[in-house]
């Protein structure tokens, strides 16, 4: 009856690697886009922008006397 010895010190980095390495691919699904990728986001937010203000009614400006 013998028990596999572990070391603990070992498991531990091995935890934070893998940790490390679930942040790693988290942020490059969040960041890692092309430059490409991020002028096409960037020109489709301003031309929603723009047609968004296009149809905006704007009140006239009323002094209060």
């Amino acid at each position: 009856m013998s028990a596999e010895l572990v070391n603990l010190r070992q498991v531990r980095k091995d935890k934070r690697r893998s940790d490390k390495e679930k942040q790693a691919e988290q942020n490059r699904l969040t960041f890692g886009r092309t430059k490409v990728e991020r002028s096409l986001t960037q020109a489709r937010n301003e031309l929603t922008e723009k047609t968004l203000d296009q149809g905006k009614l704007e009140k006239p400006f009323r002094d209060k006397d």
